[in-house]
Order: structure tokens, then sequence, then C-alpha cells
């Protein structure tokens, strides 16, 4: 299904999502770790793993100025933006498993009015992951 907008036909998937983080190397072993992922490509300034059919880019947040330019790049400490939320079959069995793999859950496991349940955690850099089923 293509969704259009006035004409113009919007791509069925999301192929990239860049983080920007400030330590490159602590934020890709949690990826590597957690994720229990491989780099798929890596350089000086960035690593990308991928998830399926979309990429995960880590951008060091002082190489990002130019992609995002003349917006900013946020501090920090500012506060979480974006959420990234990955489906599992068993949300409590995963929550035992992410902390063996060195995990700190700031919720949940916790049942929503929407109907599922749900857990959140963040990476080094501060971006909030949640797990549902």
């Amino acid at each position: 299904m293509t969704h259009t907008t006035t004409g113009t036909a919007w791509p069925e998937k999301i192929s990239a999502i860049t983080l920007f983080v400030e330590d490159l190397e602590a934020t890709k072993r949690f990826y590597r770790d957690v994720f229990r992922l491989p780099v798929t490509y890596e350089n000086d300034n960035s690593a990308v793993f991928s998830f399926g059919n979309t990429i995960i880019n880590l951008l060091r947040s002082t190489a990002a100025h130019g992609s995002v330019d003349p917006a900013r790049v946020a501090d920090p400490d500012a506060g979480s933006r974006v959420q990234v939320t990955l489906p599992v079959d068993d949300v409590d069995a995963m929550c035992k498993e992410l902390t063996t793999r060195g995990v700190t859950l700031l919720n949940g496991p916790i049942d929503r009015p929407r109907g599922i349940r749900t857990a959140g955690f963040k990476d080094p850099s501060g971006h909030i992951w949640e797990i549902t089923q």
C-alpha cells in the first residue's frame, strides 16, 4: 500500500534512523551487547546497525551539524524527543534478559491502557527504547 499526499507517493518503510551520540564507542558497545547485532558499517564518526530493513546510524553529535544545519543538535541533557519501539514475543522474559545484559529499565513491564504490555530503557546517549507485546 502506497500512501499519497496531494499526488506524491510516500515510501512504505523507513530505511534509516540517525541518532546523535556523544560517546560513539560506549553507544556502539551498548548496541552490540544489548541488541546482539553486528556493526554493518562504521567510520570515525558513525556506526551502523541493521534492524531488519531499517538501519540505525549512530552519528557523533559533533559530526551531525552538517546534516541538520540550520537546525541545531540538542544537548544530551535537553530531554528525550524520540522513542524507538521494538516488538517482542514476551516483554517480561525480554526484561529479564536485558537486565542480564546490563540494562537498567526506565519503566515496566507495565500494562498500558491501549491493551499492550511495555517496558522502556535508554542507551548511553539517552535515546529511549521501548519493547512491546
